[in-house]
């Protein structure tokens, strides 16, 4: 491998790093992808995306098991929760993807090469090297383009580290029981999330959150019905409230905040989840080696992921202004490849790339939110259909939440939807659609929707926008 030069070399095998791998090798390019781990799947495969929404449905069907006797099926009772088979099945699943990622390396004849990457400096002679360790073993991959794919690491309050009672995402996902209690602080997708599961589980949860209200990146009007659905729940949320310290005790933590209202509180607890974001894991790459430019821990790319030293790419959780979603490092994924190749592709556009959150209940939203169209200053109209009048929704037995769409007044394109209920994840696919193509409400409220679907929710949402649902 010493003397060859590929045409790609790819540093990260998570979602980004393996689709711009196999997508460029399905454009006939070269490709070499090099991880640092044993395992392909990266963060989201191995203790995020996957392994968290596995833990989600397992909690789903024991909250329906729960309700056994409302669907006419008697003798479950209130049930148990078998931990240790939760761990299994949700361990299964990843093993499964993860053969499935090393399978489809063969597929796509890719070069799988073991260790940590980091860059040499620019290109010389039109061929850029990196150097490789794995683990004392050194040796080099040359290459004509060069793609970054390093991914993120959860964001630890500085002064402390993750244990056995201070958790990450990494930690709580391998917990040996079910803690007896839980505080979660943050309430973006992964707090939320962890709440959900726990306390579908019986585990008493509490979030604080800093923000003014929870979920706080979601238009407002879905946080404030989350936050009264999780209320409903049994979850309880401080908002506007600051963590001050937390105490480790032999029971488990002390957690100390302040509220709004310049009250100190303590909460006893037996574990508490850190769930305040995620890092760019960019130190170590020997970025300074070249003209890369940052914004602080992030990269500066142009439209189709290229930084500013030629033939270096970089994608996913790393790139300054793309959210922290796998889909959205997949999708760079696929245009950086496309570029290499010399192929077409589509530029992404910042607020078209959905955001979900897979708790109970679900939230799907892509486009601007409604506090976004007034700080723009644009002429819009809302529409907003209530969940109570989808009859899937109630034979499901989760008639909570809307679906909310936001639509320029003048000519009715839709410019953000926003869903809060079940399969709100599902569903949001559709808006993204809608809102790449320019759809305007008059198409879509003549763009038949089956009976009794959940999507029905969405043709009445649209029609909402000029005051003409028809189920509500």
């Amino acid at each position: 491998m010493a003397d060859t030069v590929f045409d790609v070399a790819v540093i990260g095998g998570g979602p980004a790093g393996y689709s711009c791998a196999f997508r460029a090798a399905q454009y006939g390019l070269n490709v070499a992808l090099i991880e640092k781990s044993d395992k392909l799947g990266g963060t989201c495969l191995h203790v995020g995306c996957v392994p968290t929404k596995a833990m989600l449905f397992s909690a789903e069907i024991f909250d329906h098991a729960k309700e056994g006797g409302m669907y006419g099926i008697d003798g479950i009772g209130e049930g148990t929760v078998n931990w240790p088979q939760v761990l299994k099945r949700k361990g299964d699943i990843v093993s499964k993807h993860t053969a499935g990622l090393q399978y489809l390396v063969k597929k796509n004849k890719v070069t799988l090469v073991r260790g940590l990457g980091t860059l040499t400096g620019p290109a010389k002679d039109g061929v850029l090297t990196v150097a490789v360790d794995n683990d004392g073993q050194k040796s080099e991959v040359k290459a004509k383009k060069l793609v970054l794919a390093t991914g993120s690491d959860a964001r630890m309050i500085p002064g402390y580290t993750a244990d056995d009672k201070i958790l990450t995402n990494v930690e709580i996902l391998s917990l040996d029981k079910l803690p007896k209690s839980l505080v979660v602080i943050g309430s973006g997708a992964v707090g939320v999330e962890f709440a959900s599961v726990f306390n579908s589980f019986n585990v008493p949860v509490t979030i604080i959150e800093m923000a003014d209200r929870v979920v706080p990146a979601e238009d407002a009007e879905i946080s404030k019905e989350f936050a009264r659905q999780y209320k409903k729940k049994g979850i309880t949320m401080h908002t506007s409230a600051k963590m001050d310290k937390i105490e480790k005790t032999a029971e488990g933590v002390k957690v100390h905040f302040a509220t709004s209202d310049g009250k100190d509180n303590i909460l006893e607890a037996d574990k508490v989840l850190i769930a305040i974001g995620r890092a760019p894991r960019t130190a170590g790459l020997n970025l300074e080696s070249t003209k890369i430019e940052m914004d602080r821990t992030s990269i500066k790319v142009d439209d189709h992921f290229e930084t500013v030293e030629p033939g270096i790419y970089a994608i996913g959780d790393i790139v300054a202004g793309l959210p922290l979603l796998a889909h959205g490092g997949a999708m760079a994924g696929a245009i950086a490849a496309a570029h290499m190749a010399g192929k077409p592709y589509k530029p992404v556009t910042r607020n078209r790339i959905p955001a979900c959150t897979y708790c109970e209940p679900q939230i799907g939203s892509v486009g601007i939110t409604e506090q976004m169209a007034k700080d723009q200053g644009l002429k819009y109209k809302v529409g907003k259909f209530p969940l109570a009048g989808n009859s899937k929704a109630t034979i499901l037995n989760a008639h909570d939440g809307f679906v909310k769409v936001i639509a320029d007044e003048q000519y009715g394109e839709v410019l953000g939807v926003h869903i809060i209920g079940p399969y709100a994840t599902e569903l949001i696919a559709e808006a993204v659609v809608a809102i790449e193509s320019e759809m305007t409400i008059d198409e879509l409220m003549f763009t038949q929707h089956a009976h009794p679907t959940l999507s029905e929710s969405l043709l009445d949402g649209f029609a909402s926008v000029k005051g003409m649902s028809l189920n509500a």
